[in-house]
């Protein structure tokens, strides 16, 4: 079996599987119990796709300032990067957007929560564009910098035609998975009453008490998003492949 029919034979056997999970369920399956919902599911998905490119630019600002500040000279900056990361690997994103929404913001006189959660999401996505900074910039080794001051490259050719390329070709693949990561993390800021995918699809439930639909159209819609995501990752890493 060649390449191509086996990634077809792989994507029958899923759709056969979930076929099999709906046959399955008890109630009868009417995905049409949604029909009238169908600006709130779109409004959800709207939603969830611009929060997400919010919280990935935020977090890439964020993360290459706190790379600035990790490589600093200064150790109250580096130890500072230090105890915030671990803080952050340590907390479940639900927490952190529960204790940014209900804590941290109040603390500073701000109670709106959808921008609150947002906050949370470029919050906790820091650290880990912050790595993906530090795994680009120290791909350029010092041979290559002694290069540049032996011919005498002013800064702005050096970062044009030797740092800016090879950064942005290893920053791109793990730029895009986490942006894959927040638009799954963004179903969280349900627990805000944001009107973002889960949320819509959780009201629309509340009403039609179609869950099993509710649920095969929200798994559906999310791999929507998430799987071309994925593919353009693979794409970008055999095109700039060192």
């Amino acid at each position: 079996m060649n390449k191509k029919l086996s990634y077809v034979a792989a994507i029958l056997t899923i759709v056969a599987f979930i076929v099999f999970i709906v046959l399955r369920q008890t109630s009868k399956f009417d995905i049409n119990a949604y029909e009238s919902y169908s600006y709130l599911i779109t409004t959800g998905v709207k939603n969830t796709i611009l929060v997400s490119i919010i919280a990935l630019f935020g977090s890439l600002v964020m993360g290459f300032v706190f790379y600035l500040l990790s490589i600093s000279k200064m150790k109250y900056f580096v130890a500072l990067v230090d105890v915030f990361t671990e803080i952050i690997y340590g907390t479940p994103l639900l927490v952190m957007i529960i204790v940014t929404a209900f804590l941290i913001g109040p603390a500073f006189g701000s109670f709106s929560r959808n921008v609150l959660g947002v906050i949370a999401l470029i919050v906790y996505m820091t650290p880990y564009m912050k790595n993906v900074y530090k795994s680009a910039f120290s791909s350029i080794s010092r041979d290559q910098y002694m290069a540049m001051d032996l011919f005498r490259f002013t800064p702005f050719q050096r970062y044009r035609y030797i740092i800016i390329p090879q950064v942005v070709r290893i920053l791109m693949p793990p730029m895009m998975n986490n942006f894959s990561l927040i638009i799954k993390g963004s179903a969280l800021l349900n627990v805000l009453s944001f009107t973002e995918l889960y949320y819509a699809i959780r009201v629309a439930q509340s009403q039609t008490f179609a869950f099993v639909e509710g649920y095969i159209i929200m798994w559906g819609l999310y791999l929507l998003i998430t799987i071309p995501l994925s593919q353009a990752t693979k794409w970008i890493e055999r095109k700039w492949a060192i």
